[in-house]
């Protein structure tokens, strides 16, 4: 199928990325009511074949164009993935499950978000909590991949990736607990930063797990917005105990000790996605880092506790849905997928100990493997975006398991250590689908990251959807 996308040189937004639609801005070659309709009408244009909008707020993004707050992104449009709160919109976590009324006040992290001027256009769509790698929903649909909707944008960051990847929006909230900012990254061609853990201001769902697997970012076309990001979210909420990010403008000089993995956590890649990774660790040598090819360090029981602690949240999500999300919550409602993670932590309670001890213990590991290397090079993804259908939420919870698990066989580990991650648009498979790359390191290091991957950027350049 042919590609999807509303890049247009005929109107406000262009083909700018958030950084250079802030200087238009500030230059006032366009303003930001021409600018926040111009992403409302293509996010419209674009929806249909996508499935990415979870609720629309278009006429408070209209208002809020004409008194735009103050920040380094003021004016700029985007949109919030549904699993955190904004003021006035329902938080629905893609799920049938209840009804979400309109929140009160802003979640912590929206405050900080939009805090940077950003303008909000509405919510994002997810799986099921964020469950699923893929945001397939029974009765809505999957979202889909704007390179070619036969196959799925990836992750429950699934809706945000698909806008910005399309050129609904140049940037885009999402969200991280196994793999949702990098894996739609990895999938849509566009950069997807996990920070460290506590990094960001977080809302309290994700601030009171036992293992804070969770982290918040964004997606973006360009390196520069994803660090011109960072820099402004730490202006508003900054955690003492780590460095700060700081300004980062351009590549490093530093040349780094890279070690290169090509096996997932109990699972191999694909042939084409180890060849792919093994030309980007060329890449690396030819700019002069020490790129050294090794087994993957963590033992091949990591993913069955990964999946205890996931089931987890689950099963407290079944237990108490009607005192954290209403009246209205019916388990029964619930899809396959969280039933059947449910099932499986009821049925494990006496282990899940055990695994929380392993996930933290991680971090260990993590310290014992930066003591060598600066930099992980591993794909982001074990195999091409699967097709629409392959990860459907009505199917048995076993055999979706098995999929999710051969797939996305490298990202969930720095959920677990809460080192940061970055995949970049490295690479594009045969079928002319972007496979990401990504690049893990120390915790606090994301400026590290970030000046590696302008060096990458300038060196390559990224896939544009619109040139096909």
């Amino acid at each position: 199928m042919d590609r999807v996308h509303a890049f247009s040189a005929d109107d406000a937004l262009t083909d700018l990325d958030a950084t250079g639609l802030v200087a238009a801005l500030r230059d006032g070659l366009v303003s930001v009511p021409e600018v926040v309709e111009a992403a409302i009408a293509r996010t419209q244009q674009v929806d249909a074949a996508l499935g990415a909008v979870a609720y629309a707020a278009y006429d408070r993004a209209r208002e809020e164009a004409r008194h735009p707050r103050g920040g380094f992104f003021a004016g700029v449009p985007t949109f919030v993935k549904d699993n955190v709160d904004v003021a006035g919109m329902p938080t629905q976590h893609g799920s049938d499950a209840f009804t979400a009324g309109p929140q009160r006040t802003d979640g912590d992290f929206a405050r900080m978000y939009l805090a940077t001027g950003l303008v909000p256009l509405g919510k994002t769509q997810l799986s099921e909590f964020g469950f699923s790698g893929a945001a397939d929903h029974v009765r809505l649909g999957p979202v889909r991949s704007p390179w070619n909707p036969d196959h799925y944008a990836g992750a429950s960051s699934a809706g945000s990736a698909a806008l910005v990847a399309a050129g609904a929006v140049p940037i885009a909230h999402a969200n991280d607990g196994g793999g949702s900012i990098r894996i739609p990254a990895a999938v849509n061609g566009l950069v997807g930063l996990k920070p460290t853990r506590g990094r960001l201001a977080q809302d309290r769902m994700m601030r009171d797990m036992p293992v804070r697997i969770v982290s918040d970012g964004v997606l973006t076309r360009s390196v520069r917005d994803t660090a011109a990001f960072y820099r402004e979210a730490e202006k508003v909420w900054r955690n003492p105990l780590l460095a700060p990010v700081g300004d980062v403008t351009r590549p490093s000089r530093a040349r780094l000790r890279v070690a290169v993995v090509t096996r997932g956590i109990g699972r191999d890649c694909s042939p084409e996605v180890r060849e792919l990774t093994l030309r980007t660790a060329e890449l690396l040598q030819s700019l002069g880092h020490h790129v050294e090819e090794v087994d993957n360090p963590v033992p091949d029981s990591f993913p069955e506790h990964f999946v205890r602690f996931w089931s987890m949240l689950a099963l407290v999500i079944a237990r108490r849905g009607k005192k954290d999300f209403g009246p209205t919550f019916d388990p029964t409602r619930l899809d396959n997928l969280t039933l059947g993670l449910a099932r499986h932590a009821a049925r494990n309670l006496h282990k899940q100990p055990f695994s929380i001890a392993v996930l933290r213990g991680s971090q260990r590991l993590a310290a014992r493997h930066r003591a060598t290397y600066d930099i992980t090079l591993t794909p982001t993804l074990a195999t091409e975006t699967p097709r629409v259908g392959h990860l459907r939420p009505d199917q048995d919870y076993d055999e979706i398991m098995g999929r999710l698990m051969d797939w996305v066989a490298f990202t969930p580990l720095q959920n677990a250590t809460g080192e940061p991650a970055v995949s970049l648009p490295l690479a594009t498979t045969s079928a002319g689908l972007p496979q990401g790359m990504m690049l893990g390191a120390g915790a606090g290091r994301e400026a590290r990251l970030l000046g590696l991957a302008y060096e990458l950027e300038e060196a390559v350049g990224w896939p544009r959807i619109q040139a096909g």
